[in-house]
């Protein structure tokens, strides 16, 4: 069970509401199976949103601690395959977003 969701934002006429729903499902499942469990979702995320504050989008990894960079990698791996995984087929969308939310 998770403890967050995920909504796509674009503009109404790039997908329908159906076209959303399944890239969000993509989206999810792509970001549970590459951090490995639904729970570690949220806490990745908000960790590496953290991280992006103190440090900017592209910090130094060598100025990061071990831990900071392992959330750093893997939270960018992770968004890197569910934006593959979501998008593949429509990647016309290039004003998508993705928002993680928690429940």
């Amino acid at each position: 069970m998770s403890n967050y969701r995920v909504v796509l934002r674009a503009d109404e006429d790039q997908a329908s509401p159906e076209q959303r729903r399944q890239a969000e499902q993509r989206f999810v499942r792509a970001l549970e199976a590459e951090l490995g469990d639904a729970a570690l979702v949220l806490p990745i995320y908000q960790q590496y949103l953290r991280l992006v504050q103190q440090y900017g989008d592209l910090p130094d990894l060598a100025a990061l601690t071990d831990a900071e960079r392992a959330v750093m990698q893997a939270w960018q791996s992770a968004e890197s395959a569910a934006l593959i995984a979501a998008l593949g087929p429509h990647r016309y969308m290039d004003d998508a977003q993705f928002e993680i939310l928690p429940d």
